[in-house]
């Protein structure tokens, strides 16, 4: 279990109180009473399509819980967009286009953070305001598998030190200045690697949704220097997807159990070895990942920035959402 000296230890029904703090918590029932301030158009085929293996959502937990994240989205949209109007206005400047909004979703391996992502991008681009919105990961960022073992940081995949950030800082400047097209690289998961070649095209989207483990790290300076930026200036609104590090173990254990007869089993993965090991096997050789390589990525690098972010989705057990805690304005 993962200690913060930020936060009390939480009850199974909420958070234990804490005072001061720059958050305002909302217990799972309270946060569900707002479901009425938004539409639901997404349906039961819609949420199983969308949800990652593993990641046990359904038409419920997205009625209850991330119906009003998208309705508090909106407003944030709206607010950015009244803001930038004033801008020009009292600067009088022409004006223009605003810049795509955009969101960043952080979280650990398993824990659930890509099907928050896909969720809020569908519920989001159904808003009248903002028919455009689009999806980028920041494992395209990650070096080549030829890179991080020349570095020697092959085991390091997914820490900070294994993402070409020079390049993400530029796609991310790029977006917020407004380019029409900025290119985001591939990166497959089948082959573990980047795909040569192959690009995402981000075309100046009303909303742009960026998912990383590390999308909330501050800036890494050297000794003496000031001035650095970091991914997370660039967004307008952060979510970080919370857990317990004993639960998130287990949600990982068993999805490496269940990738044996799907992604591993094919000739083209670079994990096909693993779908040959039998139940117990397996269930080691994932809790050996889990505990040399993502529980200290996520100890030492991930659960750190939670803090950072404007909205915490904390998990139970069942994967469903305990409570949130929303930073106050």
């Amino acid at each position: 279990m993962l200690h913060d000296s930020c936060m009390q230890t939480a009850s199974a029904t909420g958070p234990a109180s804490e005072e001061p703090s720059p958050f305002e918590v909302f217990p799972r029932d309270k946060w569900a009473d707002l479901a009425t301030s938004a539409p639901l158009p997404l349906t039961s085929e819609d949420v199983r399509n969308l949800t990652s293996l593993g990641d046990p959502l359904d038409i419920d937990e997205v009625d209850a819980i991330y119906r009003p994240i998208s309705a508090l989205l909106q407003m944030y949209v709206n607010s950015n967009r009244r803001l930038g109007l004033d801008r020009h206005y009292f600067l009088r400047e022409p004006q223009r286009p605003p810049t795509p909004f955009i969101i960043g979703v952080a979280g650990s391996v398993a824990v659930g953070k890509s099907s928050t992502a896909r969720l809020l991008r569908e519920l989001l681009r159904r808003w009248p305001h903002t028919p455009r919105v689009q999806l980028i990961t920041t494992d395209g960022f990650l070096l080549p598998n030829r890179v991080l073992q020349a570095r020697g940081i092959m085991d390091k995949k997914g820490f900070p030190e294994s993402y070409d950030r020079a390049k993400l800082m530029d796609f991310m400047a790029a977006v917020k200045s407004g380019a029409d097209e900025v290119r985001a690289p591939v990166y497959s998961h089948l082959t573990y690697d980047i795909v040569p070649g192959e690009y995402e095209v981000v075309t100046r989207p009303d909303i742009l949704i960026v998912e990383g483990l590390n999308v909330l790290q501050p800036a890494r300076t050297e000794v003496g220097r000031t001035g650095a930026v970091a991914v997370s200036d660039y967004f307008d609104f952060s979510i970080y997807v919370d857990a317990d590090a004993a639960d998130i173990e287990k949600w990982y254990v068993d999805r490496f159990l269940t990738l044996r007869s799907t992604a591993f089993s094919d000739e083209d993965s670079y994990f096909r070895n693993y779908a040959l090991l039998d139940d117990e096997d397996a269930r080691a050789r994932a809790q050996q990942i889990w505990r040399s390589i993502n529980l200290p990525n996520l100890r030492e690098n991930i659960a750190p920035t939670k803090y950072r972010a404007t909205l915490v989705i904390r998990k139970g057990p069942d994967h469903r959402v305990r409570f949130l805690k929303l930073r106050k304005i």
